[in-house]
């Protein structure tokens, strides 16, 4: 083999390996140690009380975001979309507001509106307590309560990629 030849194979090896990992890290981080999500209660945008409790033994999508945030603001059509798909499989999906006045809150959803639940972490507390304070910040909870992904920064999250590890989680065991 030729020296340009094998400069070609080289560029063409690392330039693979280089999309393969930028590729991998869009994607769900799977948790080893599976850990009990922390509980709460917040209100959401309507003033009704909404618990982890009431969802229990369901598979559900939590992502903390602000308005704040280009990029939890560029993620929220996807999560609109990719919350429709895993709806059909008895998947919810909520968002949890990290911070902000639910003036400004209710201001952006008229603009970008949603059809799953917003809930107002106002105080921080429960954002603290789930390590949220990077945004944004998803994570998937199985039907026992336990934290099993994590994807922190922005996806596309109408992509198959994503959804069907989710969906398996709420396939009949």
């Amino acid at each position: 083999m030729n020296s340009p030849r094998i400069t070609a194979l080289l560029l063409t090896t690392f330039l693979l390996v280089g999309f393969n990992n930028t590729f991998a890290a869009r994607l769900l981080t799977l948790l080893d140690e599976r850990p009990e999500a922390p509980p709460f209660v917040l209100e959401d945008m309507q003033g009704k009380s909404v618990s982890l409790a009431d969802y229990k033994g369901k598979v559900l999508v939590i992502n903390f975001w602000a308005t704040w945030c280009p990029s939890c603001r560029k993620e929220m059509p996807s999560l609109n979309r990719g919350a429709a798909w895993l709806k059909q499989y008895d998947v919810e999906l909520i968002a949890i507001n990290v911070g902000e006045n639910p003036k400004r809150v209710k201001k952006y959803l008229q603009e970008e509106p949603v059809d799953f639940p917003v809930l107002l972490d106002r105080d921080t507390e429960v954002s603290n307590r789930w390590d949220a304070m990077r945004l944004p910040i998803t994570y998937v909870v199985d039907k026992e309560g336990r934290i099993v992904f994590r994807a922190l920064g922005s996806r596309e999250w109408d992509a198959p990629e994503l959804l069907v590890p989710i969906r398996s989680l709420a396939l009949p065991r």
